[in-house]
């Protein structure tokens, strides 16, 4: 998920929580956490949401190089966070997090240039100094409990009373999905107007929340009523763990409209594996790998000759959505002051 000004304030207790959360994650993975018998293996940061299919490719790579996988998981902020905080004694090979974040670590000096062939990702993807490219196409979204019709929820809606303590969203930034709500209330609103529409949102907001994967399990329990996600995530989790809420997009004037949010790669600087990084990350560009990333993480290919998951996947889910586009490297140059005016006006 390199780090804002906010990413920078997180407590050692909280990066200790997502430290701990992450170790116990690569356990639950098999291929990962371990070293081969002969003592080669490569370190992933990740922003959260891919889980079951990072499993299952990583199990491939290590049964076709004999190299092992280890996996960290946190929020966007988090990952490269962690990363920055890591410069003196590097630990990352590969670091995977959603933007603008990707981008604040290359302009902190955390990337290198990989080397990897990415010839098949259109510019507009990947960095044009190779330090970073997109993994996997993702989508901002809302999930609700069953007990909510979200069918045709307004943003208006979601400031009623009868969500007090019943809605929460994650942090702007802190986690990628979260920017992504100020970033698309942004588009929607002007800057004044989504900090205006948040500061009114407040009332019912939980509190802040680092990570948004945390919020599915709520979400399902009926703890929360509503929560923000993104499109791949919240249906891998509905597949894979049977979660009962919904996807939703909410509306403006009759339209729904979300923002893109990609896991982006890059090749950490220092990374004490390059060359086993380097070979994870074209395992993972590659066409075969690519192609599941439809049918084992409801996330879409930026490969230009690996075909978009069939109906019932990412596309089913946009139909009728528009994708706002977004200058993300303008997002993070006015990143900080923009969290900055959310806190303030959130009293966050």
């Amino acid at each position: 998920m390199r780090t804002s000004l906010t990413a920078r304030r997180l407590s050692k207790a909280a990066l200790l929580l997502a430290g701990l959360t992450a170790v116990a994650f690569t356990g639950a993975c098999g291929g990962t956490g371990t070293e081969s018998a002969d003592g080669k293996t490569v370190t992933v940061y990740s922003a959260d949401g891919v889980g079951g299919w990072y499993k299952s490719q990583f199990d491939a790579f290590t049964k076709e190089t004999g190299i092992a996988v280890n996996l960290v998981e946190a929020g966007s902020g988090e990952v490269v966070n962690r990363v920055d905080k890591e410069q003196s004694n590097p630990q990352a090979d590969v670091v995977v997090t959603l933007p603008p974040f990707i981008q604040k670590a290359k302009q902190s000096g955390l990337l290198q240039p990989s080397g990897i062939d990415t010839a098949a990702v259109p510019a507009a993807a990947k960095d044009a100094e190779g330090t970073y490219v997109t993994l996997a196409n993702n989508f901002l979204c809302f999930i609700a409990n069953p007990a909510v019709d979200a069918s045709a929820l307004t943003w208006e809606d979601l400031l009623k009373p009868e969500y007090k303590g019943k809605l929460q969203y994650s942090t702007p930034g802190q986690a990628g999905d979260g920017t992504a709500v100020l970033v698309l209330l942004q588009q929607l609103r002007g800057k004044q107007g989504a900090l205006d529409y948040l500061a009114a949102l407040q009332a019912n907001n939980v509190g802040p929340s680092s990570s948004t994967g945390k919020l599915q399990a709520k979400v399902d329990k009926g703890e929360l009523l509503i929560a923000n996600g993104d499109v791949q995530m919240n249906l891998t989790t509905v597949k894979e763990k049977g979660s009962k809420f919904n996807v939703f997009f909410p509306a403006t004037a009759g339209k729904r409209a979300t923002v893109a949010v990609p896991y982006m790669m890059g090749l950490a600087k220092g990374a004490p594996h390059k060359d086993a990084a380097t070979e994870l990350m074209s395992f993972l560009m590659a066409p075969p790998a690519q192609a599941k990333l439809g049918p084992e993480a409801f996330a879409v290919s930026p490969r230009t000759d690996v075909p978009a998951p069939a109906d019932g996947g990412p596309a089913a889910a946009l139909k009728g959505v528009e994708v706002v586009p977004v200058d993300w490297n303008k997002v993070l140059t006015e990143l900080d002051a923009d969290v900055a005016a959310y806190q303030k006006a959130t009293g966050s």
